[in-house]
């Protein structure tokens, strides 16, 4: 995504963010996330109790405990909410390629199966948000309740209409997050996502695009990063040479950009502009 593509769409005024690594065909590395919820959610418990992941018993959650988790030390917490066929188990595949260290993580269960049966997704209709943030809010406490948790610093993430969710949760609430990041999903259109406008510009947001994408093409994107210039939002968006899944330089980008609103401390290899920024 160059300067011109912004500029062919219409988007002036923007300070260009510097492009992150980019990976060949032959060496991008992969996650498969979509339609694995069966296989993940056969784990083993030693599996998963290998990686300080616990199946919380008749709830729709799974919890991370970071290696060597420290009680007295109190963790950013990581809320991820899975793509479209998937579970909260998608948590066991994305984690690890993000920080084993940082965070106590938490993975709640999407509000709707999907109409194949295969796995759930998270449904944004008016009469479904209200049941999707109880659900989140509800793994939230339950990670805060086992695990020494920073309230300041919890992050909402996903994967598609995931992390389209979690936009919406996280401008609907902008005071209980320290931030919010999609991958590959695009930002909530109905709704009045920006109805608390001037809370919501104090929301750090994180946006991984991939360059094929059919579910959030570039396109779209452009078209976003308009209003989020408009409305005067602090964006951080980088391109990947995917399509529609997961990397793990996605992954590991996340995980310095949460980083730095943990520290305080910008990137020197990836640094954080705002929209709207003088070029």
């Amino acid at each position: 995504m160059t300067r011109a593509d912004f500029e062919r769409h219409g988007v002036t005024r923007l300070r260009y963010l510097p492009t992150p690594i980019i990976y060949s065909e032959s060496n991008m590395n992969r996650l498969q996330l979509i339609g694995q919820a069966s296989e993940t959610t056969s784990q083993t418990d030693n599996q998963l109790d290998d990686l300080g992941l616990v199946p919380a018993p008749d709830t729709a959650h799974c919890l991370f405990a970071p290696l060597h988790y420290e009680p007295k030390y109190a963790y950013p917490l990581l809320v991820w909410l899975h793509g479209p066929h998937g579970d909260e188990n998608e948590l066991f595949r994305v984690i690890p390629e993000i920080s084993m260290r940082n965070y106590v993580g938490v993975g709640p269960r999407g509000n709707q199966r999907m109409e194949d049966g295969r796995g759930c997704r998270w449904g944004d209709a008016d009469e479904q948000l209200g049941q999707a943030e109880q659900i989140v809010f509800d793994a939230i406490d339950a990670a805060c309740q086992r695990y020494h948790v920073a309230p300041s610093r919890i992050f909402l993430a996903g994967f598609e209409a995931g992390g389209t969710m979690a936009f919406r949760i996280g401008l609907r609430h902008p005071d209980r997050f320290a931030g919010a990041l999609s991958i590959g999903g695009p930002f909530p259109l109905g709704g009045t996502p920006l109805g608390q406008l001037e809370y919501a510009r104090t929301l750090p947001l994180f946006i991984a695009q991939g360059r094929e994408s059919e579910t959030y093409p570039v396109e779209m994107a452009c078209q976003e990063l308009r209003l989020f210039h408009t409305a005067g939002l602090g964006v951080t968006v980088r391109q990947y040479p995917c399509g529609d899944e997961v990397d793990t330089q996605m992954l590991k980008d996340m995980d310095t950009w949460i980083m730095e609103q943990v520290t305080g401390t910008p990137s020197v290899e990836h640094p954080t502009y705002f929209l709207g920024d003088a070029p």
